[in-house]
């Protein structure tokens, strides 16, 4: 047990794995390890990240494996039996997985790195009962009871029937943190939503209701368009937008653009190959005369200010993907709708619009929350009306 205790503290230093430990190390500067042999809650919850990162890219799965041990310790109070406790779990692991602390001495966990979902049985249960066994055989069946003992695989398994692909949340404590550690400037945030949202509806109130009226003359059907979107953490909402279409329209021509364009398989459709390819079907047949001006003009977001009143948006924030854009996302694609709350206008509409590749895209939309404040959204609202203005990307 000792000598495995060693190879922990010091990754690195020696063993086949060290390579990919030294990554982990360098990203973390000095790993602090608790004399059992368990990572410390934050280092802990650096390292999942880590994890998650390196799965997001290589597409090889892991298992975080929760212990919460907390009725248990209460009943067998004292530092040598949370020690005897780590040092079953740490044994019941290979040398390539993690093991620390999720909650400080509550809930135990385990990240067993690069999986495989090739077996007979799903390999969560198999690790499940792999770890239970071996805490039964040394505290006994009954005491071991009282642990609560869950799994949890990355990536997730998003189902594509379910109306609301919400992610497990156990897999990304860094989100909790993160909104903890900036709860003032996103109450700051929500209220200048709120009082951004309303100002800019009551201004604009006589120009909104002019574009109804000329939506209602120009073709028949509803002046809204409803459409199901993506929002934070998978939940689905009502994404409002003033009608540009022609009722009764086969979506399957934008569905097909959306999902190759993602893949990289769209052209530009012009003769200049040089010029880069948009998001959005340039031409497009469905969009009426009324339409192709109000989307040229960006005029048909204003109802989604709506959307901002009600807490499903945010003025600024990455654009909310419709359903079967989602389902063709890679998994890296993902964390652009969980992280932050999605938005009318963004780093991305103000770098280029429609005219950048949707890797890049992404990219600027994990840049936004990874690096967001309250300087960077007034930046990018200022920003907004040149953008629309040049209508460059705009379709």
């Amino acid at each position: 047990m000792g000598n495995r205790y060693l190879k922990i503290s010091t990754l690195g230093t020696q063993g086949p794995r060290q390579g990919n430990a030294q990554t982990v190390a360098s990203g973390l500067g000095r790993l602090q390890v608790r004399p059992e042999g368990a990572f410390q809650e934050e280092t802990f919850h650096r390292m999942l990240t880590l994890e998650r990162r390196r799965a997001e890219r290589s597409r090889k799965p892991f298992v975080l494996m929760l212990l919460d041990a907390q009725a248990m310790f209460e009943l067998r109070n004292g530092t040598s039996f949370v020690e005897r406790f780590t040092s079953v779990v740490c044994e019941a692991t290979r040398e390539t997985d993690f093991v620390g602390w999720y909650k400080e001495s509550a809930i135990l966990a385990a990240i067993f790195t690069e999986v495989s979902l090739d077996g007979k049985r799903p390999i969560t249960e198999v690790l499940q009962s792999k770890v239970v066994k071996a805490l039964r055989d040394r505290f006994g069946h009954k005491l071991v009871s009282n642990v609560a003992v869950t799994t949890h695989l990355f990536p997730e398994s998003w189902d594509k029937d379910s109306l609301d692909q919400v992610p497990d949340i156990k897999l990304y404590p860094d989100l909790s943190r993160k909104v903890s550690n900036k709860r003032l400037p996103t109450i700051v945030k929500r209220a200048i939503d709120i009082v951004g949202g309303g100002l800019i509806l009551l201004v604009l109130a006589p120009v909104l209701a002019a574009i109804a009226l000329a939506i209602k003359l120009a073709s028949e059907g509803p002046v809204i368009f409803e459409q199901e979107r993506i929002g934070q953490f998978g939940k689905s909402f009502k994404f409002l937008k003033f009608r540009t279409m022609h009722t009764n329209n086969d979506p399957k021509i934008h569905r097909d653009y959306v999902q190759s364009f993602i893949a990289g398989k769209t052209e530009n459709g012009t003769k200049n190959e040089a010029e880069p390819v948009v998001y959005k079907i340039t031409n497009d047949p469905r969009v009426t005369p009324i339409g192709r001006f109000l989307r040229h003009t960006s005029l048909d977001e204003f109802p989604q200010l709506w959307n901002v009143l009600r807490g499903e948006m945010s003025l600024v924030g990455p654009r909310p993907p419709v359903r079967y854009e989602f389902e063709v996302y890679d998994v890296w694609h993902r964390r652009r709708v969980l992280e932050v709350k999605p938005g009318i206008t963004g780093l991305w509409q103000v770098s280029g619009r429609s005219r950048t590749c949707f890797d890049d895209m992404v990219r600027l939309d994990l840049r936004y929350s990874q690096s967001w404040s309250l300087w960077l959204d007034l930046k990018i609202l200022l920003a907004t009306p040149l953008a629309i203005i040049a209508g460059d990307g705009a379709h």
